[in-house]
């Protein structure tokens, strides 16, 4: 979604604002802008629509030391220059704005009755002009954003600068990130630390209702009522190695070949000798897991499709679990029973849906919450009783890969700890989850072999070039692993494509089977395998063409209407995983032929932290 940088130095801002731009271009944008205080003190405002490298062309001559930066993501008001960050008000203050302002009609015509002049469609422009307003009125800078704030309904991280106090940065956090990165000499804000790597390790997350009044030597942080507070001083590990294409074309391809290594990682220090630890979950894991009688398990997207994998675990394991779609959970009424886990999943640990269904969550009975997340300074991990971390490494590339796989890993692991006490009390690991644990040792070695079957995934690949769209059929835990499919087919290659469970092919889908609809299938050999052929054999009755990756075993050869790739015999408990492989490396060599836009696909964004 929209990024935020901003600067306040004794030296000039705007290279580092441009280069935290381009940091934060994998989040996804549609243009960009910057604002600083100049050497005659003037505010220097560049806006362009696109790539980050359209507005450092415009930017070569502007020189500041106090400025802000932004990519903008649409909400109100199209893409278009005039739309795009920052916004001022009488040449004087200028900001810029994450998030969504919900009562910026009432303020828009409370503002054009006191003559403001309205140059954008977006809901920020209303907060510019309150703060110019409030200064107005003859208050400094930080008492002018402190007023406008409390009249702001919705949510918002903003940056603030302003020529008549050239050496301050204003920032203030409700419900969209906002961190202030920590120098010698010089202080940022940014809404990802990603973007300030390069000058700053050492930072601070801002708590919502929080309002810092930055310079270059000092920072004072308030909350929303005026009182100092101080916030905990904490160490950033990222590094500029984790955004180096290493040789890859696109950082979706370079994720999905680093699945290996992040696996391992997520399994290390995890695993007992023929059990899952549970210390890596929390201290006080094993207590709350006894008490944990079933889960209600809230999500979006690619975690959302990662938690309908896991639901068949649990569920198998004997573990009452339900699986919601966080933007949907909010707004509808819930009965909670005793002893409900309620789990989160996020990679960025930032959605607006599902850190909003938590805070809601823990005002109704649930017995603790848990998060899993990819991100540890995120919002998410900071408000949940426990949390288990992927470790995936950071994840550029817009569509999902690497964190899914971990994510699947992870929700394994905890339903073979809860799946404990289901059997007896809770510490003795049996000869099936011995079995599993072994079996996961070996998952790093088995991704690896199914990263091997490329060179066949792009001769099938080519069969899509000039499909407008795509059916992915499933069954069992593998029917949500066909819909991930479809979902990574749709975000890169921009074909259209659904994914069903394979038995409802005769209630609807078989309408639209021909020669121009290609029919994925993800075929392992368990025990819906039979059934899953019968419903191919409908597909071919009618003239479809069928891409399988089936497992060696099962039967399935290529023919003049069935494409079958066959991988390797695994262990059903794993197969969701492995079998997701060929099927995000399907969809990168489709989007690859098409030539789009691979890694940033139009419309979307990484961390969606807006409703």
């Amino acid at each position: 979604m929209c990024g935020i940088v901003g600067a306040v130095a004794s030296r000039n801002v705007t290279p580092t604002l441009l280069d935290g731009l381009r940091r934060l271009e994998y989040r996804g944008y549609d243009s960009a802008g910057l604002a600083v205080i100049d050497g005659n003190q003037e505010l220097d405002l560049r806006r362009s629509l696109g790539r980050v490298a359209s507005l450092e062309r415009i930017c070569s001559s502007v020189d500041g030391h106090t400025g802000v930066a932004h990519t903008r993501w649409a909400t109100h008001g199209r893409p278009a220059e005039h739309n795009a960050h920052p916004h001022t008000s009488s040449n004087q203050v200028a900001v810029v704005h994450n998030g969504i302002i919900e009562n910026h009609n009432e303020l828009r015509a409370q503002q054009k009755v006191k003559g403001f002049p309205f140059s954008s469609q977006t809901d920020t422009e209303v907060i510019v002009h309150q703060i110019d307003w409030h200064m107005q009125q003859g208050n400094d800078l930080f008492n002018a954003v402190q007023s406008t704030v409390k009249e702001l309904h919705g949510a918002y991280g903003l940056g603030v600068v302003s020529k008549l106090e050239p050496d301050v940065l204003i920032a203030a956090r409700s419900g969209s990130p906002l961190l202030i990165g920590l120098g010698s000499g010089e202080n940022f804000i940014a809404s990802d630390m990603s973007a300030l790597i390069p000058v700053s390790q050492r930072y601070m997350v801002m708590e919502d209702g929080d309002i810092a009044k930055i310079t270059s030597t000092t920072v004072d942080i308030f909350d929303f009522d005026g009182n100092p507070v101080d916030r905990e001083i904490l160490v950033s590990t990222l590094s500029d190695d984790e955004t180096d294409l290493g040789g890859y074309p696109h950082y979706m391809k370079k994720e999905i070949h680093e699945q290996t290594r992040a696996i391992t990682e997520t399994l290390e220090g995890r695993l007992g000798a023929d059990s899952v630890l549970e210390l890596p979950f929390g201290d006080n894991a094993r207590d709350i897991f006894d008490k944990a009688k079933e889960l209600k398990i809230i999500a979006c997207g690619t975690s959302y499709n990662a938690a309908c994998v896991a639901r068949y675990w649990f569920e198998e394991f004997g573990i009452k679990c339900d699986v919601e779609i966080a933007s949907e959970y909010r707004y509808r009424k819930h009965v909670v029973n005793d002893g409900t886990l309620f789990v989160t999943i996020s990679q960025s640990g930032e959605t607006l849906d599902t850190m909003a269904a938590l805070e809601m969550a823990k005002t109704m009975g649930y017995t603790n919450t848990l998060c899993i997340c990819n991100v540890p300074e995120s919002s998410l991990v900071r408000a949940s009783d426990l949390t288990i971390f992927t470790h995936a490494g950071r994840e550029i590339g817009v569509a999902s890969t690497k964190a899914f796989t971990t994510q699947l890993v992870t929700l394994l692991m905890l339903a073979i700890c809860l799946r404990r006490r289901r059997i007896g009390d809770g510490r003795s690991a049996d000869a099936m989850e011995a079995e599993i644990v072994q079996e996961l040792r070996t998952l790093p070695q088995q991704i690896e072999n199914a990263l091997d079957v490329e060179e066949d995934i792009i001769a099938m690949a080519k069969h899509f070039g000039d499909k407008h769209n795509a059916l992915f059929l499933g069954r069992g835990a593998h029917y949500p692993i066909a819909v991930e499919g479809a979902l990574k087919l749709k975000e890169i290659s921009y074909i259209h494509a659904e994914a069903y469970a394979a038995g409802e092919l005769k209630h609807g889908p078989l309408a639209l089977i021909d020669e121009n609809m290609p029919v994925v299938a993800v075929a392992p050999n368990d025990e819906l395998l039979e059934k899953l052929k019968s419903n191919l054999e409908e597909v071919r009755a009618r003239g479809g063409k069928l891409y399988v990756f089936a497992d060696a075993n099962s039967g399935l050869e290529t023919d003049h209407e069935t494409m079958v790739l066959k991988v390797a015999p695994v262990n059903n408990y794993i197969a969701p995983v492995i079998y997701t492989i060929p099927l995000q490396l399907l969809s990168y060599h489709v989007a690859l032929l098409k030539g789009t836009d691979i890694d940033k696909p139009r419309n979307l964004a990484k961390s969606v932290t807006v409703e």
